[in-house]
């Protein structure tokens, strides 16, 4: 898991066949190629049992405690399928940290927004975090949410949107 992370970091590619050519393992392209697959589709990789405590362990590597953290939040349509994303920023790279698909099309509402922030500000408690967002998280009771918690925000605002 740690090799496959790393090369997405450095490579930049999320396609199994780019893995598969420049992952360091002696064996044929075809046998590295079916070996990602397989580890891919495992039952046991689950977000809060493998993914999350990799991001944990990255992020304590690169921070210190209460240091300051930026979290980017969007939600991307892409064909038929509505992704929302929380990424943590690192070395000025974004890292997906937990993520849903939404089962409906357009933008996310204030429980969505809510049960996608709540692992990942459980999981990243002992930091100074500020969320980052676009003009679709312009919500007030989003923002009364976040300041409940502790946690700093940057929302885009529409343009003729007041500020008292």
């Amino acid at each position: 898991m740690e090799i496959l992370v790393w090369l997405l970091q450095v490579h930049k590619q999320v396609k199994i066949e780019r893995l598969a050519a420049i992952f360091p393992v002696p064996i044929k392209f075809e046998n590295r190629r079916r070996h990602i697959q397989r580890f891919l589709k495992l039952k046991s990789l689950s977000i809060s049992l493998t993914w999350l405590p990799l991001i944990k362990a990255i992020v304590q590597q690169k921070s210190k405690a209460w240091q300051r953290l930026y979290l980017a939040i969007d939600r991307i349509q892409w064909q038929e399928k509505n992704l929302f994303v929380i990424a943590v920023i690192i070395s000025r790279r974004a890292i997906p940290v937990y993520w849903q698909f939404l089962e409906k099309r357009g933008a996310s509402n204030l429980a969505e927004q809510q049960a996608l922030l709540r692992p990942v500000l459980k999981l990243l408690n002992e930091y100074n975090l500020v969320i980052l967002g676009d003009r679709e998280f312009h919500s007030i009771k989003l923002a009364k949410w976040l300041k409940s918690r502790r946690v700093s925000f940057v929302f885009r605002q529409k343009k003729d949107t007041y500020i008292k």
